[in-house]
């Protein structure tokens, strides 16, 4: 939010020289969260496509693509032209998006300005169980999409005849699967379905919930006979710039938590050699 094309394009053409960053993301909101409301913010599948056709090595994707944004078979169809258009390296990030629920109930907070994005856009929120019970068949859909020739799909929430796919993805079977979440109910379906998991880390949640959370989604594995370690641990915190010291303690606290993919948010606007500051100043500075 509240950053120009031009200087996004510029920081990820950096980072995609820069071999110790792996990846690179982007967000799905349509409306700032934060700022001024009438700031620009970029719609995120068409921004990682343009993003994707200009850089060569980053794996890349949403943190996350919003469930309630888009219909499940279309964004099969967007995963798929993506995955194509980067030569293989999306990782197709989803998350279950606006719910409604009591504050503090592990949806989105009554005063939040998602609210009023979502009701721009003609949006709607649902409960927390039937959200994530839309993502769940969600997930499905795609894979099916990057798999199959032709399928029939009858969900408790979607239906689909007749669905064709093609190109498929590149990578076979298709792209790894990110949830983003951290509410009660998602390590489950994070155990039963995720290549890789992502929680926003501090100021949003401290090191000991993020550290709580991968305890529960360990105990799920265990409980549905799935090995840990095939799910990728990830986090995202914002870095300050006056004071990386304290950027790079985070990191080691949340590297000790079992948090193995660390995600660098930097707020615009972003200084020149953005991606080298970060090399330097964060990534290669953290034993």
């Amino acid at each position: 939010m509240h950053v120009t094309y031009d200087e996004i394009l510029r920081v990820w053409q950096e980072a995609d020289r820069l071999p110790q960053i792996e990846d690179a993301w982007l967000w799905d909101h349509l409306l700032p969260l934060a700022g001024p409301a009438d700031g620009p913010v970029h719609e995120g599948w068409t921004l990682l496509t343009a993003l994707a056709a200009q850089t060569e090595r980053l794996r890349l994707g949403l943190l996350v693509s919003s469930n309630r944004h888009r219909h499940h078979a279309m964004l099969g169809k967007i995963t798929s032209t993506l995955d194509v258009v980067s030569r293989g390296r999306l990782v197709v990030g989803l998350g279950a998006g606006g719910t409604h629920q009591p504050a503090g109930a592990g949806g989105i907070p009554r005063e939040s300005p998602a609210i009023a994005e979502y009701a721009a856009y003609g949006l709607t929120l649902v409960p927390p169980a039937e959200g994530l019970g839309r993502l769940a068949e969600s997930i499905e859909i795609p894979k099916l999409m990057w798999t199959r020739d032709r399928f029939d799909f009858d969900g408790r929430y979607y239906t689909l005849t007749g669905t064709r796919n093609e190109p498929k993805p590149v990578q076979r079977p298709g792209p790894p699967l990110l949830i983003g979440g951290w509410g009660t109910r998602m390590p489950r379906l994070v155990a039963e379905h995720a290549d890789a998991w992502n929680i926003p880390g501090p100021p949003h949640n401290t090191v000991e919930f993020v550290a709580e959370r991968n305890r529960v989604l360990d105990r799920h594995c265990a409980e549905i006979g799935r090995d840990p370690r095939e799910i990728q641990r990830s986090v995202q915190l914002i870095v300050s710039y006056d004071a990386p010291a304290s950027s790079r303690d985070l990191v080691r606290r949340l590297a000790v938590t079992g948090m193995e993919h660390i995600v660098l948010s930097l707020r615009a606007p972003y200084p020149p050699g953005a991606a080298r500051w970060l090399v330097d100043e964060i990534t290669t500075a953290v034993p």
